[in-house]
């Protein structure tokens, strides 16, 4: 679906999966460069379908027990186009100091909340939940463009 995935303009992010795979999901982040799943994946066959529209890069959620998901970081570094961002599940297990160690965005599931929050300079990404509908929340993803080491984002209601 991505024929050129360096050139791509964003960074697709999606979470909370709970092993569904909306075709309006894949409609979202088709176009991405790279796709970033903040866990609670659901099930291998949801890491397969995002990996036909761009590389998947994905960390274990709390309900990503079984085997297949046993070889997921907790967490996952990533530098694109000089900006470095963190992925992880819950927020309150971010372990490091963003600012400190120089970390520009954070990438959290969890909560199904959709969010976007500038602290100190950090961009708190939370894409909200791709997954099945819970606690009347919407279904997103969210988008991320990464130019000449500035950041923006935003949500995609699906």
């Amino acid at each position: 679906m991505n024929p050129n995935p360096g050139n791509s303009p964003f960074v697709g992010i999606i979470s909370d999966t709970h092993g569904l795979v909306r075709p309006s999901a894949l409609e979202a982040l088709a176009g991405a460069r790279v796709i970033l799943h903040a866990g609670d994946i659901g099930s291998s066959e949801v890491l397969h379908a995002l990996s036909a529209v761009a590389p998947v890069h994905a960390v274990r959620g709390n309900t990503d027990v079984e085997p297949w998901a046993s070889g997921l970081p907790a967490r996952e570094w990533l530098n694109i186009d000089g900006v470095d961002i963190v992925v992880l599940h819950d927020l309150v297990k971010l372990d490091i100091d963003p600012v400190a160690a120089g970390v520009s965005v954070v990438v959290t599931g969890h909560s199904h909340r959709p969010e976007l929050l500038e602290r100190n300079g950090v961009l708190f990404v939370n894409p909200g939940s791709a997954g099945p509908r819970r606690f009347h929340l919407p279904a997103t993803v969210a988008r991320l463009t990464v130019s000449e080491g500035r950041v923006r984002a935003e949500i995609v209601p699906l």
